[in-house]
């Protein structure tokens, strides 16, 4: 008898081993108020609505660590999930992944697009997959990344002298110096007024009140700024494969929403940021093709990044 009630018990966790959900653990350094954050709730209930087993959990405002520290995470075959751009792969061993946020890459939408959905683009992610990151899904519009400065700025050649705040990557410090600038990468130093400006998504702008300081905004959009969701390789790897298909097509259709509540939130920060003091400048393309002749010298700077040769006209040729 004893040994009867023991295979039942066997059974029955077996049974419960089997139906229990895989939990994915997305973290991120937004908060959930942001247009990605909302996102981010339609991608957990079209995925949940799949019923493969397959959940999601969300950890807005970096509650899960940072982007190093998740990535450390996904390369032991952790069950997390973050948000990485071009840039950041280029330092993981995938350099012209970088290119990507090159200033003036794209004219606009459409073009970054078609490159993510071009054999360069799939190319590059399994070259990173080969690294232990999978990429999931690329079509979410993080936003047209602008310049915010504590003078006015008309004209490319007004940027010349400027410190202006940028990310610390090699990729985003060079864009700027190209056109100009002095690039630095202290976070608090627009706040503190020691320096001239900053740039970013108008979301990120406003949410982190720069517009209080710096009161003169130029639409340059110098990098249209596609972000990617990436997981553990390992991981990704131990999935069905109906997990794995739910999770991608619930990724893509989750981004198309991104995109959609990211070009309305634009006109309501910009609407906040004129009501609130702020100078705009929306350039013609006179004015723009002086920041795209400019960005050209960055295109230059293959051997710097470590690109691989013809990469530029490759790219180019991939978002026609």
């Amino acid at each position: 008898m004893k040994k009867v009630f023991a295979v039942i018990v066997m059974l029955m966790l077996c049974v419960s081993s089997a139906s229990a959900d895989v939990v994915l653990q997305l973290g991120f350094e937004n908060s959930m108020s942001e247009p990605i954050g909302q996102a981010l709730l339609k991608w957990q209930e079209l995925l949940a609505a799949r019923n493969t087993g397959l959940t999601m959990q969300i950890f807005p405002d970096s509650q899960l660590g940072n982007k190093t520290d998740l990535i450390d995470q996904m390369l032991l075959g952790e069950p997390v999930m973050t948000l990485a751009d071009g840039a950041f792969f280029a330092d993981y061993g995938v350099p012209d992944m970088g290119i990507v946020f090159g200033p003036f890459l794209f004219a606009n939408w459409d073009e970054c697009w078609k490159l993510v959905a071009s054999d360069w683009w799939k190319n590059e992610c399994e070259e990173l997959n080969k690294m232990g990151l999978k990429v999931v899904t690329s079509n979410w519009a993080y936003g047209e990344r602008h310049t915010l400065t504590t003078k006015p700025v008309k004209t490319v050649d007004d940027l010349k002298g400027l410190q202006i705040r940028v990310p610390t990557n090699q990729i985003q410090t060079k864009g700027f110096e190209v056109l100009g600038a002095t690039p630095v990468g202290i976070y608090t130093a627009l706040q503190q007024g020691t320096i001239d400006g900053g740039e970013n998504p108008l979301s990120t702008l406003y949410g982190r009140k720069h517009h209080e300081v710096a009161k003169y905004l130029i639409l340059d959009g110098h990098v249209l700024n596609y972000t990617n969701w990436i997981c553990s390789s390992m991981w990704f790897d131990g999935l069905t494969e109906e997990q794995q298909k739910a999770l991608v097509e619930t990724g893509n259709e989750a981004g198309v929403f991104n995109n959609e509540l990211q070009a309305k939130a634009n006109d309501y920060y910009l609407d906040l940021m004129k009501k609130e003091g702020v100078t705009v400048v929306d350039p013609d393309e006179k004015v723009l093709e002086g920041f795209r002749t400019k960005a050209q010298d960055f295109y230059k700077e293959g051997k710097l990044f470590k690109w691989s040769d013809g990469l530029y006209e490759r790219v180019k040729e991939a978002m026609k």
